[in-house]
């Protein structure tokens, strides 16, 4: 399995480093912008400035003999107005709050201030020393613009996209790996041999990859030991067995109770070893293709159903999935002997499709009406070796339901053993259905 995140070699190798770089270049780009942004409204920095003139302008034009007034007048375009030819300020935020909160600081708190953009740009001033006059003061250049309001906003925008981006780039440079790594993870649960994980990345992944990796060769390699000691101790059994059996039916017509007995003894530590090499191999080097699971349990059921019907089939159609074809005939058929042999007669084979919000499942039930299990022994059962003893018979090596789970996890399914209403036991597999 490939794995590991886009690496640069000039980008630092500690995520430290890394976000530290992220920060200054977010930093840089926003002190950038704010730089363009003044530069492309240097008008901004001049309110106080431009206020301020004014301010010293109305002064002189007030404390001006008349001759002086005229000569004002004429440069700038200021008059004198009756109060009714006054029109009502506009608001331009927070620009004309601005200019005139400045000037009625520099010309006294009693000053009236209003402000017009549209049509022929002025500003009006009043004092209590002007009577019912105003002094109107054209704006030439004025920089009250209201439009400017976009132009914040942009910029604000801007900053938080930018932002979001940097965040966005840093979580996804770090789940990119840990999702790697937990799809590698899941892969080794279920048994799957993996490629070994890139250790190209930042140092902190690179580090945990390497364990990553060394772990899962030490779990592949300590099934590899498991697998060929259980083969090793069944193989080397199996020769002392065939000659057990051969010695004893020679001496069949002398003792006929004993050697029936011994023979029978003898194929059940056979059937054992059977289990043991069932177990063994999982089915995990079987190929996956797309099959129907109800065809796979007729051909099962085939032999237990002829002359008399043994197995009760309640098939609906279902989907045709990815499955180890004789994988899942082998957990059918450890399924249905364990019915049929501990739940008597009644035993049915029921599939269906079940749908959830989140996921639809494909399931197989194996039904009996045998006497049920112990609730607290459900999940154990699954375990190498272990049997219901208190609601089933002793017999068997214990490996039967831990062969079923085993290929189930591999297939990424479910397996459940629930107790039924009205007495018995349901094996319950639950395949997950592609969307």
């Amino acid at each position: 399995m490939k794995g590991g995140p886009g690496w640069h070699p000039l980008l630092p190798r500690s995520f430290f480093a890394r976000t530290i770089l992220l920060v200054l270049v977010v930093t840089l780009f926003s002190k950038l912008l704010t730089m363009l942004y003044l530069l492309s409204n240097e008008d901004l920095l001049v309110d106080r400035q431009y206020s301020h003139g004014t301010a010293m302008l109305v002064r002189s034009y007030w404390t001006s003999d008349p001759i002086t007034r005229a000569d004002i007048e004429e440069m700038t375009g200021m008059v004198m107005v009756p109060h009714e030819d006054v029109p009502r300020g506009e608001v331009h935020w927070p620009y004309s709050g601005v200019f005139t909160s400045q000037l009625r600081d520099e010309l006294g708190d009693r000053t009236q201030v209003r402000v017009r953009i549209q049509g022929q740009p002025s500003i009006w001033i009043h004092q209590p020393s002007y009577g019912d006059e105003w002094l109107q003061v054209p704006l030439h250049a004025h920089p009250l613009r209201g439009q400017r309001v976009w132009m914040v906003v942009t910029w604000l925008v801007l900053i938080g996209m930018l932002s979001t981006a940097a965040a966005w780039i840093f979580v996804r440079q770090l789940n990119r790996p840990l999702k790697i790594l937990e799809l590698a993870a899941r892969r080794v649960g279920q048994g799957q041999s993996i490629r070994l994980l890139d250790t190209g990345g930042p140092a902190e992944i690179a580090e945990v990859y390497r364990a990553f990796n060394q772990m899962a060769q030490d779990v592949e390699q300590a099934n590899r030991d498991r697998s060929l000691l259980l083969a090793g101790v069944s193989h080397d059994l199996r020769t002392p067995l065939t000659r057990m059996r051969l010695s004893t039916e020679l001496l069949s017509s002398a003792e006929p109770e004993l050697t029936d007995g011994m023979i029978r003894d003898i194929e059940d530590m056979d059937a054992i070893l059977d289990q043991f090499m069932a177990f063994i191999r999982d089915g995990s080097a079987e190929l996956c293709e797309p099959e129907d699971i109800n065809e796979l349990i007729r051909e099962v059921i085939a032999p237990l159903n002829t002359g008399e019907e043994k197995v009760r089939l309640c098939l609906e159609p279902v989907p045709a999935l990815p499955l180890r074809r004789l994988s899942i005939k082998r957990v059918m058929t450890n399924l249905i002997e364990n019915a049929l042999n501990h739940g008597g007669s009644g035993v049915e084979i029921c599939t269906y499709v079940s749908r959830t919000a989140a996921q639809s499942y494909l399931v197989v039930a194996v039904l009996d009406r045998g006497p049920g299990i112990d609730p607290t022994e459900c999940e154990a059962l699954f375990t190498p070796f272990t049997r219901g003893d208190r609601a089933r018979s002793t017999k068997g090596t214990g490996l039967g339901l831990a062969i079923v789970k085993r290929i189930a996890d591999s297939h990424g399914a479910t397996v459940q053993l629930l107790n039924r209403s009205g007495g018995g036991t349901e094996a319950r597999l639950s395949f997950p259905v592609p969307s």
